[in-house]
């Protein structure tokens, strides 16, 4: 049950990052699902490192936001090796 919730979260969290950084109309569902999911582990890992570490086993508003971040980051570097700005 928990990776299907992650998949949601995921999908959400890709599709507020894609908005944010103004990429929405560059992907669709399963890329928003794609960016969210690895924005989340990026935006863990990058909690990890500077020391709180969360809780991965249900659905969480602080969660939402560092997938959101994450995801945010990961797509500014795509944007970055792509077209050289973050647009």
């Amino acid at each position: 049950m928990g990776w299907i919730i992650a998949l949601f979260v995921g999908g959400f969290a890709g599709f507020i990052a894609s908005r944010l950084m103004n990429r929405d109309g560059d992907m669709g569902l399963f890329l928003n699902i794609v960016v969210g999911c690895v924005g989340s582990v990026i935006g863990n890992a990058i909690l990890n490192q500077v020391g709180i570490a969360g809780s991965v086993q249900r659905f969480s508003i602080t969660g939402l936001l560092v997938a959101v971040v994450g995801a945010s980051v990961l797509l500014g570097i795509v944007n970055v090796v792509k077209r050289g700005s973050l647009r």
